[in-house]
């Protein structure tokens, strides 16, 4: 669990998974290039990336 916590009295937040981990679908074109330029982490990027792609080849 994310941040010392348990379940039973862990707040719930619809950005994050039980883990603690950022949900990307929501995002939207913005805020996930904010976040790609933002983040550091090889295996984040590649996640960040796929996400755009599939938020930009979707409307089309």
């Amino acid at each position: 669990m994310a941040v010392n916590q348990n379940q039973k009295n862990r707040k719930g937040n619809p950005m994050l998974t039980k883990t603690g981990k950022t949900r990307l679908g929501p995002l939207n074109l913005a805020q996930l290039t904010k976040l790609l330029e933002a983040s550091t982490k090889p295996k984040e990027k590649d996640k960040i990336q796929r996400a755009l792609n599939k938020l930009t080849v979707a409307p089309a």
